[in-house]
């Protein structure tokens, strides 16, 4: 229940993935071909080798920054963007081998931890309603009020409803059955459409269509150190705030196997690089499956089945609506908000740099740079407060490198 739970509420990066790598010149089909092996290939090994209930696929965010950035942006060819992600993603393999990667997320603070599940939650809550345009632009307040009276949003509000109100009533697979009674809703009322179940998947004409010649440019460091930096901390939160709900923290704030489960990650963006899509990273949408019941990788291994599977039901895939996948994901960003309420808010220097980052994950679109405010803003209140032995080397050095992020890299 929770594997399919997880895939349902992920199963849009099938189609979004591929509509927004094609804008970079890429096939359609042999994008979405290779978004689906990536993800089952990627959340197999997260469930087998590392026993994590959490999904990878192609990242939201890396895959506009592979298209908008460095292919339309900077002028290179897709090709040539292919093989930054492979680098980046050896490099990334390299780092979660050495007992870095390692040293730095378990050195995170408990606070920083909660701050991140919490702004994991809260961008969840975000995406889910503007998915359905309850929340849209608006140039003079950024965001505005949509139009609860259409179908979309109020679709979403009774999903929403009837998963909260189920849950309430511990009904086993809540998420599972509210999403799919507003799936058929949408159906019937022509607010979703029914594409059918059964089609032939395309050819991957993408597959060792990289130009690493091209990637080792030495124009492309900058690029290739992007890819990187967004790809571990985006890994690092979204470990932290899965793991942290599903209540796999040991006494010490620290992650089980957590070497093995940023090896799957690791190699998963190499694998999708060689496929012929962008940076394949864990999925906040795996907290869904999590509230499911989700505690192990048998949950990995239901979805990775499922991604194989949607390469012959692309269409079922297809037809399951945004408002359905957002009820479920606005559900759970309220479910994994509570997560502040283990702060110990009488300490000003660990209780503010928790929220800074719970604020910063959704309103920066970025669980990497809500990371790195998140630790700026701890090293920096933590010096000034003359608490600076309290913080962790690893922060301080996390801490550094966002700066330096942030001042030369953007």
């Amino acid at each position: 229940m929770a594997g399919v739970t997880t895939f349902l509420a992920m199963a849009y990066i099938t189609v979004v993935n591929p509509a927004i790598l094609s804008e970079a010149g890429m096939d359609f089909g042999a994008v979405f071909v290779a978004t689906c092996l990536a993800a089952a290939i990627g959340t197999a090994i997260m469930g087998l080798y590392a026993n994590y209930p959490v999904a990878q696929a192609p990242g939201m965010g890396q895959n506009a920054f592979f298209t908008y950035g460095i292919v339309l942006g900077m002028g290179y060819a897709w090709q040539t963007a292919l093989g930054a992600v492979l680098i980046s993603g050896i490099i990334f393999i390299v780092l979660s081998v050495l007992p870095v990667r390692e040293w730095l997320i378990n050195a995170i603070p408990r606070s920083l931890k909660l701050g991140i599940s919490a702004g994991i939650g809260l961008f969840l809550g975000i995406i889910a309603l503007t998915g359905s345009d309850i929340i849209v632009r608006d140039p003079a307040t950024l965001v505005s009020l949509g139009d609860l009276a259409a179908l979309p949003a109020t679709l979403l509000l009774v999903g929403f409803v009837v998963i909260a109100a189920l849950s309430a009533r511990r009904v086993t697979g809540a998420v599972v059955i509210g999403m799919l009674l507003v799936t058929v809703l949408g159906w019937s009322t022509g607010a979703a459409e029914f594409q059918g179940v059964v089609s032939k998947p395309p050819s991957l004409t993408t597959f060792l269509s990289l130009d690493l010649a091209g990637a080792f440019d030495l124009s492309m460091v900058t690029v290739v150190l992007t890819l990187l930096l967004v790809d571990v901390f985006d890994t690092a939160g979204t470990l932290v705030g899965v793991a942290n709900r599903a209540g796999m923290l040991d006494e010490n704030g620290h992650l089980p196997r957590l070497r093995k489960a940023l090896l799957a990650d690791s190699s998963a963006t190499a694998i999708g690089a060689l496929l012929g899509t962008s940076s394949t990273t864990s999925y906040i949408e795996s907290a869904a499956g999590v509230e499911a019941g989700g505690r192990t990788g048998l949950a990995s291994v239901t979805t990775a089945l499922l991604f194989l599977l949607c390469l012959f039901i692309a269409p079922l895939a297809q037809s399951i609506p945004s408002f359905a996948t957002g009820a479920a994901l606005l559900f759970v960003a309220c479910i994994m908000a509570r997560a502040l309420e283990d702060l110990e808010w009488a300490n000003v220097t660990e209780a503010t740099p928790a929220v800074v980052t719970a604020l910063a994950v959704p309103l920066t679109y970025s669980i990497a740079d809500g990371i790195g405010l998140g630790f700026i803003t701890y090293a920096a209140i933590k010096l000034v407060a003359g608490h600076g032995r309290e913080c962790p080397a690893a922060v301080y050095v996390v801490a550094t490198i966002f700066v330096l992020k942030f001042a030369f890299l953007g």
